[in-house]
């Protein structure tokens, strides 16, 4: 196990103690359907002013195709100027003809900043919003958005904006987007789909590795003829005592798609804890793009909640000694109770160069967030010759060093673990479920969040539920 020291403190830090090896915006699940003629976005605000307390743009998506779309598989960019590079703004939803539940918001950083456009707002939809009918539209999606710290924002200045609209029209300012390809309107200058930069066309092509995780159970021949290893081998991290239990990696369906299910449970004590991995058994990727989308939990699925939990998504290798200047680590790592001398949730990001287990030494850089994150999200991190870059959601999370750059590949990993067992001390039996919908690595390329949402929408829309083009190492 290893310690991550933060804020004077030691914490424990995700750990793999053997590596089996030799290897903004996506949409929620849903399952890939025929994609309509074209859509028309309407818009018109409730917030007309040069200023405001909250952005308000409401919108109706009409569908002036000739088949049905599936709303899973729509986005509609709003693209606006932030009021200062470090502001953060919050979405929320007022009213919606379908629900504000199948209604989402997240924001991203457009391929091109513009000086009117440094940011959008992506709206989309779950699989609950269900299907827009040739002709048919959603009703109005009463939107808002506004900064983290509720001063004011001005929104004058916003390509989107458009303050004499108080009534719906068409509005080419916004981009609608169906399965990844943009069907209406007319994006910020250097954004457009043509444009060599299109999130569609990434430039060089990049071997890629997909997965769907579109499997029956953790028994399916295919998962391991698709390069996964399902632990069950002893050892940390986590609780001591534990065991970890394939049977407990599962496939579902969510919104018709399959997502793959990690279930933790205890009854308190180490020997009644089991703890669930996923991991590649190749030890094959190093720089480049890699990407899932998560849903982490803050709450168990039965039983009483507060254990210290951690969800994970990372990269790593083996530590061949202490102190090795080969190793390399990458993670996300989702607390929704906190644990590690944390009270409550927080998210992780951590690069590693090496570390010493006994005497704990440690070499690495976290970034960190203090929010609860449950839910399905985005995550995102690119490794170039000169940084580690970490998205959550199509934004910037944190961008470490250099000096925390891969030596040697690294395999891919999803794991649910207890830090301990001090936050619940119950003896009731809980448990708790992280869920995977898709994994993607692209070899020696970073792309953007925008560039990844279109890479997965294409392999969905053209029914490809797994590929690895990635050469052994």
């Amino acid at each position: 196990m290893r310690n991550r020291p933060t804020a004077g403190r030691a914490r424990l830090a995700l750990a793999v103690a053997v590596v089996l090896g030799g290897g903004a915006l996506t949409a929620l699940p849903a399952q890939a359907a025929p994609a309509a003629d074209g859509l028309t976005v309407q818009y018109r605000t409730s917030a007309s002013g040069a200023t405001a307390d909250q952005t308000e743009p409401w919108f109706k998506v009409r569908n002036t195709g000739s088949s049905t779309a599936q709303l899973s598989q729509v986005k509609i960019r709003y693209y606006f100027k932030a009021d200062s590079p470090d502001t953060s703004y919050r979405f929320a939803c007022s009213w919606a003809v379908r629900g504000c539940s199948a209604v989402t918001g997240t924001f991203g950083t457009p391929s091109n900043p513009t000086a009117t456009a440094d940011r959008y707002l992506e709206v989309g939809f779950t699989s609950a919003a269900g299907t827009l009918a040739p002709g048919a539209d959603t009703g109005d999606l009463q939107l808002r958005f506004h900064r983290s710290d509720w001063q004011t924002l001005r929104q004058s200045d916003d390509y989107s904006f458009d303050g004499a609209r108080t009534s719906y029209g068409d509005w080419d300012k916004v981009t609608a987007h169906l399965a990844g390809a943009t069907v209406w309107g007319t994006a910020p200058d250097g954004n457009d789909p043509t444009d060599p930069t299109d999130p569609t066309d990434p430039p060089g092509g990049g071997q890629t590795l997909f997965d769907d995780f579109d499997y029956g159970s953790h028994t399916d021949p295919a998962l391991s003829a698709h390069g996964w290893s399902v632990r069950s081998n002893s050892g940390g991290p986590g609780v001591p005592g534990a065991t970890w239990d394939p049977s407990k990696v599962t496939f579902v369906s969510d919104g018709g798609n399959s997502v793959m299910n990690l279930e933790t449970s205890t009854a308190g004590t180490g020997a009644s804890t089991t703890q669930t991995e996923v991991l590649t058994k190749s030890m094959k990727f190093r720089n480049g793009t890699y990407a899932a989308r998560v849903r982490f939990s803050d709450a168990p699925k039965s039983g009483p909640d507060g254990d210290h939990l951690v969800q994970t998504f990372f990269t790593i290798n083996d530590l061949k000694a202490p102190m090795a200047d080969d190793y390399a680590e990458y993670d996300f790592e989702y607390l929704p109770n906190g644990g590690w001398g944390e009270p409550a949730n927080i998210l992780y990001t951590t690069s590693w160069e090496t570390y010493n287990p006994d005497p704990w030494q440690a070499v690495n850089q976290h970034s960190e967030q203090r929010s609860s994150y449950a839910g399905w999200h985005d995550l995102v991190v690119t490794i170039d010759d000169g940084a580690i870059t970490y998205y959550v959601d199509g934004r910037l999370f944190g961008t470490h060093g250099a000096q925390y750059l891969p030596e040697r590949p690294m395999s891919i990993n999803f794991n649910q673990w207890l830090i301990d067992l001090n936050g619940q001390t119950s003896t009731t039996p809980r448990s708790y479920d992280q869920q995977v919908d898709y994994v993607l690595h692209v070899k020696d390329q970073v792309l953007t969040p925008a560039e990844v949402a279109a890479k997965v929408a294409g392999y969905r829309t053209a029914g490809t539920g797994f590929v690895d083009e990635v050469p052994a190492s």
